[in-house]
């Protein structure tokens, strides 16, 4: 009983550590979830480039959205929108802009990356919560996770950077005959979706260093001792 109560500051202590370190690393986790979520949708939204075309004898006038896997223009006749038509372009075509194709890749890799993170910290958390904590591991669940987790980020942030400085630049696109659409728009801007994959980078890169400040505690179990 005596050896017991001894141990009792040194267990509440490590219990104490282990609640705030569960906080951090729930956290992380939300923070992470919330991000990958932010990260396939940017993927599949269209409005990485916004085309504002000025209506002449060639082009009427129109907005096209310039995606990642696709390109959308919405004709308008009048004060009135007209129909809309989307063209999926592949993955290997290669009229697309270099920073197009590379951006398709590293959206991809962010994608896998921050699943593969996910899956990291559950099993991690899995692990702190059943009681299965290991310090002195060679493997720390939680570490592996901010690493992916930052690297998914960095891929999102080139990504994001890239198609922001072509932008900028008013860098023109070649698409196919079959689109009917110019090198160049009269004028270009920035759509939303370059905003939600700034936004997902923005929390991959956070959960990522949250799990890598996160302690990952040792809690030894108590056995007391009988006289014998």
């Amino acid at each position: 009983m005596l050896c017991v109560c001894l141990q009792f500051p040194a267990c509440a202590a490590s219990m104490l550590l282990l609640i705030s370190n569960a906080n951090c690393q729930m956290t992380g986790f939300a923070v992470a979830t919330v991000g990958w979520i932010l990260t396939i949708t940017s993927m599949g939204l269209v409005e990485w480039r916004l085309w504002y075309m000025d209506n002449t004898a060639i082009f009427p006038s129109s907005l096209v959205c310039v995606g990642l896997w696709k390109v959308c223009i919405y004709h308008r006749v009048g004060d009135y929108s007209g129909a809309t038509f989307c063209y999926q372009y592949g993955y290997r075509d290669t009229y697309l802009p270099l920073d197009i194709r590379i951006s398709q890749n590293l959206q991809l890799v962010a994608s896998v990356l921050g699943l593969l993170g996910r899956a990291s910290v559950i099993f991690a958390l899995r692990n702190v919560y059943v009681g299965i904590l290991q310090k002195s591991a060679t493997f720390n669940p939680f570490v592996a996770s901010g690493i992916l987790n930052l690297a998914s980020g960095i891929c999102i942030s080139i990504a994001v950077v890239w198609n922001h400085h072509s932008v900028m630049n008013g860098e023109g696109i070649i698409f196919l005959p079959s689109v009917s659409l110019p090198l160049k728009p009269s004028t270009q801007e920035i759509g939303s979706a370059l905003l939600v994959a700034c936004l997902a980078a923005f929390m991959m890169v956070l959960s990522g260093l949250l799990f890598l400040s996160c302690k990952f505690p040792t809690v030894s179990r108590v056995h007391p001792e009988t006289d014998m």
